[in-house]
């Protein structure tokens, strides 16, 4: 018998994780950011840049989420990640560059909680984030492609993270 959401015997866990969300804008991917953190039991989520809307198109994606999940709606991820470095958090930026790890392959501190940062759809994490990172991780890849969508990478990595701080 297939399970619902009503059966299920899932432990309800929040992590020390925040997403921090730079510059990701296109509302079906918002949607799904807002899902994701729910299914993760990330603690917040963190939406900034200059054009970001909750509207119709999102709400449709996220299947009510945005209600339960604690969020804000900043102007710069550069300032926001600059706090939360002062508050103590890892900073793990996940993006690919010529210094990032693959994701498999980094220990996250459980003593120490998480930032997680993903970038706009586009252009990705701002070089000015990525120096202000205490790690850079990527996600090997096989095919032809050098990328995938922000949300895709974004459920891979949290689900990595909380496996290693279960």
């Amino acid at each position: 018998m297939q399970l619902t959401h009503y059966n299920t015997n899932f432990k309800k866990q929040q992590f020390p994780i925040t997403l921090i969300c730079d510059n990701v804008t296109n509302a079906p991917n918002i949607g799904s950011l807002f899902r994701i953190a729910d299914a993760f039991g990330i603690e917040k989520l963190i939406l900034c840049g200059d054009n970001i809307q909750l509207g119709r198109k999102m709400a449709k994606t996220s299947r009510a989420t945005e209600k339960v999940v604690n969020f804000e709606i900043l102007e710069s991820a550069s300032d926001v990640v600059k706090q939360f470095k002062l508050d103590n958090y890892q900073i793990i930026s996940l993006e690919i560059t010529e210094s990032s790890k693959p994701i498999h392959k980094v220990q996250f501190l459980k003593e120490q909680p998480i930032a997680l940062v993903i970038g706009d759809e586009n252009f990705g994490i701002s070089e000015q984030i990525l120096n202000a990172s205490d790690n850079i991780i990527h996600i090997n890849m096989f095919g032809q492609n050098s990328s995938m969508n922000v949300v895709q990478a974004t459920n891979i990595a949290l689900y990595e993270i909380t496996k290693q701080l279960l």
